[in-house]
């Protein structure tokens, strides 16, 4: 018996939902990549720390899932354990201008707990496809606004297995990064604090800038959001139209017709093809503006 399937039945012992060979496929807003070895999905922060732990004592390696919105998984699939945060670890409440939330709350949930409490700050992450780990993980933003800019704190699980608590100023909050993306823990929760607001004028932010994405962005074909970060003085969308790469495909990924900084699967698109197709539009960028474009995106191997 390896490893995976030890883990799997001392999984199975303890309550754990847990699959071998599970298509990452299906839990990626991409709809592309292999199976995982392993993958799980606890029900509680209690599950999720067994889990972990399990997969330490076996020296299995570990890929904490949110929503899946901004990673792009290996056509070979990963070997090693994914675990799915997006499920059991989702609730959200508001006390005195906190609101806290758990990594697999969706940032939808967490901006209408926002608006039910008549909070304001969050109205620019209405709409980000992601979970609240993932989108303090890559410090998400949209329409002039960050996660870092009303992120309190975040608690996480470490790779010894110990619960941590860091204040926003210590965590490495960047462009696109955080802390998180050179240590392999795992966001549990996050606090973030808000102001007291108008409900007439939140929702009505919410409702302009949902209005925006649905008029502007792909939303209706499989994606992993924004593919590239935007270079310094220009925008990733405008120098790929300006390069005239609108509808340009590999395979079955191609440059979004909608939006020039998203690409999409148009159908059976692999990894490689979005690899292949990336990796190409950067050349091509370079070469006719001097900007040189980085993706967004994930690329997990």
């Amino acid at each position: 018996m390896n490893p995976y399937e030890q883990v799997y039945q001392a999984m199975a012992q303890q309550g754990i939902k847990a699959y071998l060979q599970e298509p990452l496929c299906r839990w990626t807003t991409f709809q592309i990549g292999g199976p995982a070895a392993l993958f799980c999905v606890p029900n509680s922060t209690e599950q999720l720390m067994q889990a972990a732990a399990l997969c330490r004592e076996a020296n299995i390696r570990i890929y904490w899932l949110g929503k899946g919105s901004n990673v792009l998984f290996s056509d070979d699939g990963f070997d090693g354990a994914v675990i799915l945060i997006a499920q059991g670890i989702s609730e959200v409440s508001a006390q005195d201008n906190v609101l806290h939330a758990g990594a697999g709350a969706s940032m939808e949930q967490v901006c209408l707990c926002a608006l039910d409490n008549g909070l304001t700050g969050l109205e620019f992450a209405y709409g980000i496809p992601g979970s609240v780990g993932g989108a303090v993980y890559m410090n998400a933003g949209a329409y002039g606004g960050e996660v870092k800019d009303v992120l309190k704190c975040a608690t996480f699980l470490n790779e010894k297995g110990e619960v941590k608590t860091l204040q926003a100023a210590d965590l490495q909050l960047g462009y696109r990064t955080s802390i998180f993306e050179t240590n392999p823990w795992c966001i549990l929760s996050a606090e973030f604090q808000l102001s007291p607001g108008n409900k007439k004028e939140i929702v009505d932010t919410m409702e302009t800038l949902a209005q925006k994405r649905h008029e502007k962005q792909p939303l209706e074909m499989p994606s992993a959001g924004s593919t590239f970060k935007r270079p310094q003085g220009a925008f990733a969308g405008a120098l790929i139209e300006q390069c005239g790469l609108r509808g340009f495909s590999v395979g079955g990924a191609a440059i979004s017709q909608k939006h020039c900084g998203f690409v999409v699967n148009t159908g059976g698109a692999t990894c490689q093809d979005v690899i292949a197709l990336t990796d190409r539009v950067i050349e091509i960028v370079k070469e006719q503006t001097g900007y040189t474009l980085e993706r967004e995106i994930r690329v997990v191997k």
